[in-house]
């Protein structure tokens, strides 16, 4: 059976995150739907990361198996068709081996996490970007970030009702950037654990503010307990930015 790779966009403000539930309205559950409409075949999709609720994405990557004989550009024609009025586009449909997997065959995922800092609430923005009043010192943050990179427990970073097997997971850049008001924290790793990416954006933020110095930071992060952490910084401003695999010509976002 032919399978198939998507490259989807799409806005997180108004699903309950990627994956299906039985009480709220998914993106994996409306691009399925949108698949049947077209198709007439019930699929299941594969993801390269779920995201949770209000979280964007950029260049997420699924793969599905289909019947139907039909094209990448009729594919992504047609479920951008189909996905209307919904915040989610399909900007690429492309066949791929059959033993192709979108999540397990991922070398890196990368995400970024917006802060829009200034003394003024955001009115265009609050659905992208995480509103911080209090002046931050990016300098000190970059600091602390570069404390993170490697092969490392991370259990200081992450959710309680995370279900991954190991705390430890192997970040390989965190970055921050600044342009006026805005500032970006890019993070890239094979894999994450739930909630990490946001749990380091709101404890890098206790850095920048002056509420935690480098070296509690440097202690908190070594306790690898969650308590010790700062906040979790809310969703709406991570984006799924790119997910690379082992051939050039198959990564999405870059």
């Amino acid at each position: 059976m032919p399978r198939w790779k998507l490259t989807i966009e799409y806005d997180g403000s108004g699903f309950c995150g990627w994956q299906r539930q039985t009480n709220a309205g998914s993106v994996q559950q409306t691009l399925e739907e949108a698949i049947a409409k077209f198709s007439g075949e019930i699929v299941t999709l594969h993801v390269a990361g779920r995201t949770d609720a209000g979280v964007h994405a950029r260049a997420q990557v699924a793969h599905f198996d289909l019947n139907k004989e039909t094209s990448g550009d009729i594919i992504r024609d047609a479920l951008n068709f189909y996905l209307r009025p919904n915040k989610i586009a399909i900007l690429n449909a492309a066949p791929v081996d059959e033993n192709f997997h979108a999540r397990f065959d991922a070398l890196k995922r990368s995400y970024r996490y917006r802060i829009i800092n200034r003394r003024a609430p955001l009115a265009l923005h609050y659905q992208y970007a995480w509103h911080v009043a209090h002046e931050l010192d990016i300098g000190a943050m970059q600091q602390a970030a570069d404390v993170l990179i490697g092969h490392h427990d991370f259990s200081t970073f992450r959710a309680r009702n995370c279900q991954a097997n190991s705390p430890v997971k192997t970040l390989d850049r965190c970055d921050l950037t600044r342009d006026g008001e805005e500032i970006i924290v890019t993070v890239e790793a094979r894999s994450f654990l739930y909630h990490q990416v946001r749990n380091m954006a709101g404890t890098l933020c206790l850095v920048g503010t002056g509420r935690l110095t480098l070296d509690d930071f440097k202690t908190a992060f070594a306790a690898c307990d969650r308590a010790k952490g700062g906040p979790t910084a809310p969703a709406q401003g991570l984006c799924l930015w790119s997910v690379s695999y082992p051939h050039a010509n198959d990564s999405a976002g870059s």
